[in-house]
C-alpha cells in the first residue's frame, strides 16, 4: 500500500438499530417536553386572570373565578362572623353575641387574593407542582380573617359591669333599742383575660360555641352577723340589774340599768380570730368602769382582827368584836361577768366580790398569841376639858380598844383612827392650827395620841414616827391631882390625819393587845402581852431655854357687843425638853433613843367688841 493512500472507519452493522433506536427515544421525550409546555401554555392561558381549579377557601369552591369573583363568593358563603353565635354562661344566665360584635371579620378580598396567588408564585416547576397538586389533590385554604381585640375587650368590659358586684361585708347596727342586721354579699369579678383567651380559641374554630365565662368570687370576712344579733337583742331584751354578791346589812344597791341606758353602753367590735373575722358585742367597759370604780371605794373594806379584852382572873380573852371579813370588788372581773352573762340573756347579776380573812379570829386563845399579863400602862389627866373636848377623847380612845398588834407589826395611829370628821361621830373643839389655837373637829384627840405615846415609851418599844406640839399644852402635864408635873413636858405626841400620825414597832416574839378607858378627867391606855424582860431607863432634861410669851393680841371681832372681851388663845412660855430612854434586857441595851422637843412662845389672843376700850392700851 502507497503512502498516500487513506485509511477509513468500517461501521459494524450491529449498531446501526441502537442508534436509530436512542434518536427516536430523544425525539419522543422532546415531544413529550414541548407538548407538556404546551398543554402548560394553553393552561395557563385558559385560567388567566382566574383561580386555577381545585382550590378552596374555607371549604368554597372558588376554581375558575376571578378574585373578584371569589370574594364575592366568600361573602356570601363565609357568613360567619355575622351569622355565628357565641353564647357566654354565667350559671344559668347566657348572652349571645355574633363574632363581628366582639370583633371578628372576613377579609374577602385577601383570601380571594390567597386562593388566586396558589400556583403563580416561585419556580415554574413549583407552580406546576402547585396547580396540579390542586387539580389532581385539592387545595382548602384558610380564610383570612381579621380579628379586632379591643372590640372584644370593650365587650367584656360592659360584661363585667352587668356580672361585677362588690364584696359587702355583714353589718350589725343598733337604733335604740332596735338591733338591725344587713346580710354580706360575695364580690364577683369578670377574668377577663382568661374569658378573652376562651373566646379567641372559639372564634379561630369559626363554629358556634359556649364560653363559660370565668368569674373570680371574694367573699366577705364576715358574711352573717345574725348570731351577734341575736347576742345584742339579748342584752338590750330587759333591764340590768347589778347586785353585790353575798350583800351585807347597808350595802349599797341593788343598781339598775334600762334598756335604753344599755343601748349607749353598747359596743360592737370587729375582731380577728384564728378562725376569722367575727362581731364581739358587749357592754363598753369603759363607760360602765367609772361606776364600778367608784362602788369599789364604798363596797372595800380592809380586814378586821376581833378585838378582845384580858380578863385579868381567868387570864383568858373575852370577846368583844367579832372579826370581820375584809372585801374587794373585783371590777375586772365583774366587768367580764356582766357582758358574759349579758349574752347569755341574764340580767340579774352578782358583782364580783373577793372576800380577805383577818389575822385573828373569833376563837383565838390568849395562850395561842402569846398574851400573859399586863406589860404597860400609863394615864394622862385633862382636868378642865370642855365638854366636846371629853366626847373627842372618848370616841377617839374607843378606836383602839381591843386592837391587837402582830409581832413585828408597825403600828400606824392614823391608820387605825380613820376620818375625823362630824360624820365619824367628833365634834368641833380647840385644836393647834398653824400658828393659831382654834376651834376644829376632833379637838382632844392628841390626848389619846400623847396617852398611847407614853404607854409605847415605857413599855420599852420602838417609836417610829412622833411629833410634839407646837406649844406647851397644860392637858398633857397634868398629875392626877390636876396639878402641873414640869416634868411631863417633852412627853407628848401630836396626831393630824392623815398629815401626822405617831407610829411604833412591836419588836417581841409575842402578840400586843391593847385597851382604853376613858373617863371626865382621864385616859388609861393599857398594853397586854408577855414580858421578855425588858426594863426602860429615862431621863429629862427638864424645861430648858425658857422664853416669855409675846404680849397678848387683841383682835375686833364685828359679831361682839360692845365692851365685850373673848380670850381665844393662850399664852405659853417658849421651851426645850430633851428626853432619853434606854430599853435593855439582860444587862444589853435593845434601844437608845432621845426625843427633843422645842416649843415656841405662844401668844394669847382676845377678840372684843366694837368701840370697846382695849387694858394696858
Amino acid at each position: 500500500m502507497s503512502s498516500n493512500s487513506v485509511s477509513r472507519q468500517v461501521v459494524s452493522p450491529s449498531l446501526v438499530p441502537l442508534a436509530q433506536a436512542l434518536a427516536a427515544l430523544v425525539g419522543g421525550m422532546a415531544l413529550f417536553i414541548f407538548l407538556l409546555i404546551a398543554v402548560a401554555i394553553s393552561f395557563n392561558v385558559v385560567y388567566a386572570g382566574r383561580i386555577y381549579p381545585g382550590l378552596s377557601v374555607g371549604g368554597v369552591d372558588l376554581s375558575g373565578l376571578s378574585p373578584s369573583e371569589a370574594a364575592a363568593r366568600l361573602s356570601e358563603r363565609l357568613a360567619y362572623p355575622q351569622t355565628g353565635k357565641i353564647v357566654f354562661q354565667d350559671g344559668g344566665k347566657v348572652r349571645m353575641v355574633k363574632p363581628s360584635e366582639v370583633g371578628l371579620f372576613l377579609d374577602a378580598e385577601n383570601s380571594a387574593l390567597a386562593a388566586y396567588s396558589t400556583g403563580r408564585s416561585g419556580w415554574p416547576w413549583t407552580r406546576l407542582s402547585a396547580q396540579f397538586d390542586a387539580w389532581y389533590t385539592r387545595t382548602d385554604l384558610p380564610p383570612v380573617l381579621v380579628y379586632d381585640q379591643r372590640m372584644a375587650q370593650q365587650y367584656l368590659g360592659n360584661l363585667a359591669s352587668e356580672l361585677d358586684r362588690p364584696t359587702i361585708e355583714a353589718s350589725l347596727k343598733v337604733n335604740g333599742v332596735d338591733v338591725t342586721v344587713t346580710a354580706g354579699q360575695v364580690g364577683r369579678a369578670l377574668d377577663v383575660p382568661a374569658t378573652l383567651a376562651s373566646l379567641e380559641t372559639q372564634l379561630h374554630s369559626l363554629s358556634d360555641g359556649i364560653i363559660p365565662v370565668k368569674v373570680v368570687e371574694t367573699p366577705p370576712a364576715i358574711m352573717d352577723a345574725n348570731q351577734q344579733a341575736e347576742i345584742a337583742r339579748k342584752i338590750l331584751s330587759a333591764p340590768l340589774n347589778l347586785a353585790v354578791t353575798k350583800a351585807q346589812p347597808g350595802d349599797p344597791g341593788p343598781w339598775a340599768f334600762a334598756p335604753a341606758k344599755l343601748a349607749e353602753m353598747l359596743a360592737i367590735e370587729r375582731v380577728e380570730t384564728s378562725q376569722g373575722a367575727r362581731y364581739q358585742v358587749g357592754l363598753n367597759t369603759e363607760k360602765l368602769r367609772p361606776f364600778l370604780d367608784e362602788l369599789a371605794s364604798k363596797l372595800g373594806r380592809a380586814p378586821e382582827d376581833a378585838r378582845f379584852t384580858f380578863n385579868d382572873n381567868t387570864r383568858q380573852l373575852d370577846l368583844i368584836e367579832h372579826a370581820i371579813n375584809g372585801r374587794t370588788l373585783d371590777v375586772e372581773a365583774s366587768l367580764q361577768a356582766i357582758n358574759q352573762k349579758l349574752g347569755q340573756g341574764e340580767h340579774n347579776i352578782g358583782l364580783v366580790v373577793n372576800l380577805a380573812t383577818p389575822a385573828v379570829g373569833d376563837d383565838v386563845t390568849a395562850q395561842k398569841l402569846g398574851i400573859q399579863a399586863l406589860v404597860s400602862s400609863q394615864t394622862t389627866y385633862f382636868y378642865g376639858s370642855s365638854a366636846a373636848r371629853i366626847h373627842n377623847i372618848k370616841v377617839a380612845s374607843g378606836r383602839f380598844h381591843g386592837v391587837l398588834v402582830p409581832p413585828g407589826g408597825v403600828f400606824s395611829m392614823a391608820q387605825m383612827m380613820g376620818d375625823v370628821s362630824l360624820d365619824s361621830g367628833y365634834a368641833e373643839a380647840l385644836i393647834i392650827y398653824g400658828n393659831r389655837t382654834i376651834k376644829g373637829v376632833g379637838g382632844g384627840v392628841c390626848q389619846v395620841s400623847t396617852t398611847l405615846f407614853r404607854t409605847v415609851f415605857f413599855g420599852g418599844y420602838p417609836i417610829v414616827e412622833r411629833y410634839s406640839h407646837a406649844y406647851r399644852v397644860g392637858y398633857y402635864e397634868q398629875t392626877p391631882s390636876g396639878s402641873d408635873n414640869p416634868n411631863m413636858a417633852g412627853m407628848d405626841a401630836t396626831v393630824f390625819v392623815p398629815v401626822v400620825d405617831f407610829k411604833f414597832k412591836n419588836n417581841s416574839p409575842y402578840w400586843l393587845l391593847m385597851e382604853t378607858y376613858a373617863t371626865k378627867t382621864s385616859l388609861t391606855w393599857k398594853f397586854y402581852s408577855t414580858s421578855d424582860g425588858r426594863k426602860v431607863d429615862w431621863d429629862t432634861s427638864g424645861v430648858q431655854n425658857v422664853v416669855e410669851s409675846p404680849a397678848p393680841l387683841y383682835q375686833e371681832n364685828p359679831n361682839l357687843a360692845k365692851g365685850q372681851i373673848r380670850q381665844v388663845d393662850w399664852a405659853a412660855q417658849g421651851a426645850d425638853v430633851i428626853v432619853t430612854r434606854n430599853v435593855t434586857r439582860g444587862g444589853q441595851v435593845i434601844t437608845a433613843d432621845q426625843f427633843s422637843t422645842h416649843y415656841l412662845p405662844w401668844q394669847a389672843v382676845f377678840e372684843y367688841g366694837p368701840g370697846t376700850s382695849i387694858p394696858n392700851e
